[in-house]
């Protein structure tokens, strides 16, 4: 049996892990690693990208980063998520506020550190990153459409940390023959931005109560329901513009099945949005859109399934 104060301890762990989102992370980093193997590098052996240490570095910053960023969304919005999320809120509250202070300190600390190993670039690149995570969660989130677009705008960030590092490499004669890889990394960021701001209006809608309570001015206060559910709307119907890129112009594989996939499901999303007016119908909506984002990540194998098929040419010549 586990003493009281290793119980304590225990808790703790678990209750940082739910602060920095734990479950989040592995995703962004298997998203970021197979971005590269199957989008920006696809003539270079996976094995080689895996291998990579600057860009395992750019990475290992990157999911470091996003992590301090929880942290430090957490504690601006103590007092908001004890009306949206009193559950969480109250498995969060075992952490100090100090304690997490000290963790987001140390966080951005390594993160600059591993960026520095890699250029003064990616080192500038992380800090820029580091500085616009903590003004969103200070003052940029309180408002409404310029706060939305930030989160999302933050969300892709990362993709275009791996983007840089691969371009770093690549001699000026050179980008031209890259400009395709640079238009479908771009394609699928606009597709992903959409979908997460799509995301944060919904949580907006969410979390109504605690906004205002806290004097957020999100859209559906400082407007209504009625308008933010017009703006998603449009939101869902621009999807077709990156898809349209992506599936008619260049060639993503068989990755053109999750797209068709998903405009089937944000139509049923939109019939069930507009019926939607309580806490946890625009839950559902939600979690819908965070299925629609994970599973893409994994989609991005379709693109060149081959690779999983003849898995021993991942090391062949090595």
């Amino acid at each position: 049996m586990l003493s009281r104060q290793h119980k304590l301890l225990l808790m703790k762990i678990v209750s940082l892990f739910s602060v920095v989102r734990g479950y989040n992370i592995p995703i962004i980093i298997l998203a970021q690693y197979l971005s590269a193997i199957f989008i920006l590098a696809p003539e270079k052996r996976a094995l080689d990208i895996l291998l990579d240490f600057k860009l395992f570095l750019i990475v290992f910053a990157s999911a470091v980063t996003i992590a301090s960023g929880y942290i430090i969304n957490n504690f601006y919005d103590s007092q908001k998520d004890l009306i949206n999320r009193p559950n969480k809120s109250m498995l969060d509250r075992l952490v100090s506020q100090k304690t997490k202070l000290s963790v987001y300190f140390s966080l951005n600390f390594l993160a600059a550190l591993m960026a520095f190993i890699v250029s003064w670039r990616a080192f500038l690149f992380f800090s820029a990153y580091i500085f616009i995570i903590w003004f969103y969660s200070h003052k940029i989130k309180r408002y409404p459409i310029i706060g939305n677009l930030t989160a999302a705008f933050m969300a892709v960030i990362p993709f275009f940390a791996i983007l840089l590092y691969f371009y770093n490499s690549i001699s000026f004669e050179e980008i031209e023959n890259h400009r395709s890889h640079f238009a479908v990394i771009s394609a699928h960021a606009m597709f992903l931005f959409l979908l997460l701001l799509i995301r944060e209006m919904i949580k907006d809608l969410e979390n109504l109560k605690g906004d205002l309570a806290n004097n957020y001015h999100t859209i559906p206060i400082i407007y209504n329901e009625k308008v933010s559910k017009q703006i998603i709307t449009i939101l869902t119907f621009l999807t077709v513009i990156p898809v349209y890129i992506l599936v008619n112009i260049y060639d993503v594989g068989y990755m053109d099945i999750y797209f068709y996939t998903c405009f089937i499901v944000l139509l049923f999303f939109l019939l069930y949005l507009w019926k939607s007016n309580s806490k946890e119908q625009f839950l559902l909506l939600h979690n819908v859109l965070k299925f629609l984002i994970v599973s893409g990540v994994f989609c991005i194998v379709l693109i060149n399934p081959s690779v999983l098929w003849h898995g021993r040419e991942l090391i062949s010549n090595y």
